[in-house]
């Protein structure tokens, strides 16, 4: 593998906090990179970015010629743009948007954060192109203060977390931003269904999946970052898309839950990738509001070579 020399300073990391992040499991992943990332292997595809823990991790160590990078979330997407095209004014607006909630009380803070998120959603509905800085400067801003880190949008794709217990967070990590946004001009962002990256993908191109996770338990079933319900249908047609690149010999891997934690006969994804390579790692759920119930579980790596 063919990896840049960065300082420690220089690693990228995500600038937001996303359900389903892959902060923790990195190292698992990056074991799982594929031969000659950065030299035959020289172009990367994510379609389902999310937070981007693996993204940035490529960004900061590998020379990737091209990378294409999707998401279905219009705001996050939207965000990503930002942070590469107009980071300066994004820092500027998240500097004094943070030094005035710091100054705030508790009880001022709550309003603060309900009319911002008012004003996000509001823009979210009824927003145009003109407004783009603002909403991914609220978009960060309600990700750092919301309760948990959380992005969940109800039926009608409107923001609904409430405010976090955080007294001063970061809001405008400067240095962070600043060196993504350098990194990201040779990003392609688009937006959208991840089967619109299959024209981009080919036999040089590494592919990481990370698509909403199929619930463990009705309790446990959170997929709303976007309006759009990602249901057993919705696994299988991404199944088929895998298969898709497998025939052009891409190198993919692929997360997801393991059905076998709450039913050791539900052999779902074992039966779908029964052709590939699978694997059971060991992850923290830190989305259950009850941090006692935050236990260990076992995902899924699946890939299509060794």
């Amino acid at each position: 593998m063919k990896k840049q020399n960065c300082s420690d300073n220089n690693l990228l990391k995500p600038f937001v906090k996303w359900a389903g992040g892959k902060n923790q499991l990195l190292p698992n992943i990056q074991t799982k990179y594929p031969l000659g990332l950065g030299k035959n292997i020289n172009k990367y595809c994510e379609p389902f970015v999310g937070g981007g823990a693996v993204l940035f991790d490529i960004l900061s160590n590998y020379n990737v010629k091209e990378i294409l990078i999707n998401d279905i979330n219009k705001e996050l997407i939207n965000t990503y743009k930002q942070i590469k095209t107009n980071v300066s004014k994004l820092i500027k607006n998240l500097s004094s948007i943070q030094n005035e909630y710091w100054n705030l009380n508790t009880e001022e803070q709550k309003q603060f954060y309900n009319k911002k998120r008012e004003r996000f959603n509001y823009l979210k509905v009824n927003g145009n192109k003109n407004v783009n800085i603002e909403k991914a400067t609220l978009f960060i801003f309600l990700n750092k203060t919301c309760f948990n880190g959380l992005f969940r949008v109800n039926s009608k794709g409107l923001f609904n977390v409430p405010k976090g217990s955080y007294k001063r967070p970061l809001i405008c990590d400067e240095n962070n931003l600043k060196e993504i946004s350098k990194k990201m001009k040779q990003v392609t962002i688009t937006c959208g269904d991840y089967e619109q990256c299959l024209s981009f993908i080919d036999k040089n191109t590494f592919v990481y999946i990370d698509p909403p996770y199929r619930p463990l338990s009705e309790t446990a079933n959170f997929t709303s970052y976007s309006e759009k319900s990602f249901d057993d249908n919705e696994q299988y047609r991404l199944g088929r898309f895998i298969d898709k690149l497998n025939k052009i010999k891409a190198k993919v891997i692929l997360s997801n839950s393991d059905p076998t934690n709450t039913n050791k006969n539900d052999k779902f994804f074992d039966d779908m990738y029964k052709n590939y390579n699978i694997e059971r790692i060991l992850a923290k759920r830190f989305i259950n509001c009850d941090a006692t119930k935050r236990s260990d579980v076992r995902e899924l790596l699946i890939t299509n070579y060794k």
